[in-house]
């Protein structure tokens, strides 16, 4: 039995829900989001709530049950109330700038490199060299912003790289002398 997928989701106001055979469509103010239920999930709405529950008794139908309901809960959301994910980025000569809608990173390479927001999302900079990435669907945001993290992690001598906002990284210690 699943413990996620046992609770029933509260659909808010603003929030419409389709359900058609097994794609969800959940539309709010935010946005539009689809998602596929996998087979072997029943899905009711009633009450305005959203219920799962397995359709049939095949082994692993209880992990597909929670991660129906979570990929749902999600959506419900992330059309609400939106996601964000927070970079910082660590070291004095690297800097960022919009140029559009645009990325521009200045990471200490030979060129700068140019990030393109995908499909949905938005990103912001502040003066303090922080990285907003917003959007309404939580996998588009983390891989977008594990994207941008990939292009200069952080050093693990120095420290200097970009880096999730309260990310702790551990550091070396460095050559000791003769």
């Amino acid at each position: 039995m699943s413990r996620i997928g046992k609770k029933p989701i509260p659909i808010p106001d603003k929030v419409n829900i389709t359900l058609k055979e097994n794609i969800i469509q959940v539309k709010g103010p935010k946005g539009e989001l689809e998602e596929r239920i996998p087979r072997g999930i029943a899905v009711k709405i009633e009450d305005e709530e959203i219920i799962f529950s397995p359709a049939t008794n095949q082994k692993n139908i209880g992990s597909f049950w929670g991660l129906a309901r979570a990929l749902v809960n999600n959506m419900v959301i992330g059309v609400t109330e939106g996601y964000e994910k927070v970079l910082e980025v660590r070291g004095r000569e690297f800097k960022v700038r919009m140029q559009g809608k645009n990325l521009d990173l200045d990471l200490g390479y030979a060129h700068n490199i140019l990030v393109s927001p995908k499909e949905g999302i938005e990103f912001e900079v502040t003066d303090d060299n922080k990285i907003f990435v917003k959007g309404i669907s939580k996998a588009v945001v983390g891989q977008q912003a594990a994207e941008i993290r990939g292009l200069r992690p952080p050093g693990v001598y120095k420290g200097k790289g970009i880096r999730y906002e309260g990310e702790y990284v551990v550091q070396k210690e460095g050559k000791k002398g003769l």
